[in-house]
């Protein structure tokens, strides 16, 4: 997974801890966000560039740059304005992936229908949410015990993976494909790794954007 330029709009708990995970997956951040001293406290942790605005407004947004990033994640708690503002940005660059973060109350299908990628944060962790702004083939499994993560990745075509048995791939220390690409058999040294299939695999903390890496390319 190459590294991106993301745009996440609200810095509260689900817009801060998933741009804090973006920013440990080592892509390059700006942050749009109301509240001043929000802003203020995330100058100080410098993973981010932080900019005080109302992203709804089109000059705070174009602040952010849009048409050199590769994804807009709005955050916020209004679902409403979460989409205007995704909406906003894709009309700034066409190319954009967009994420918007819904509620209980939100009709998801049709959210779906007009951004990529809708994150319910109360039923997902901040790892989860940051696989679902940057990686649409990734799927975090949020409820084990201990630090292991689960992950449900699909081969990417050209990943270095790809094509490959798991003998002939250098794992990192600390994973384990667990799956095979039909998710019918524990996975062996014989196991092809195909473009397009999707596999089960722990991994410690550590390790998890190296095997991501591994996966897509």
């Amino acid at each position: 997974m190459s590294d991106l330029r993301v745009i996440v709009v609200g810095a509260g708990r689900v817009g801060y801890h998933t741009a804090a995970q973006l920013a440990d997956y080592g892509h390059s951040l700006v942050v749009v966000e109301r509240d001043a001293q929000r802003c203020e406290d995330l100058h100080e942790e410098h993973f981010a560039t932080v900019i005080h605005g109302d992203a709804t407004r089109p000059d705070v947004l174009r602040q952010c740059d849009p048409e050199s990033a590769d994804v807009v994640a709005s955050l916020t708690p209004n679902p409403a304005e979460n989409l205007g503002i995704c909406v906003l940005a894709e009309r700034m660059n066409g190319d954009l992936r967009t994420v918007v973060r819904i509620d209980a109350d939100v009709d998801t299908e049709a959210y779906e229908e007009v951004v990529d990628a809708v994150i319910f944060p109360e039923r997902a962790g901040a790892r989860s949410t940051a696989n679902s702004v940057v990686a649409p083939d990734v799927r975090t499994f949020e409820e084990l015990p201990g630090d292991l993560e689960l992950l449900e990745i699909r081969v990417a075509d050209g990943a270095p993976v790809a094509g490959r048995t798991m003998a002939n791939v250098a794992f990192p220390e600390g994973s384990l494909v667990v799956s095979d690409g039909a998710g019918n058999a524990v996975a062996t040294a014989e196991t092809a790794l195909t473009a397009g299939q999707t596999y089960l695999v722990a991994t410690e903390p550590g390790v998890a954007d190296e095997v991501q890496r591994l996966f897509r390319g």
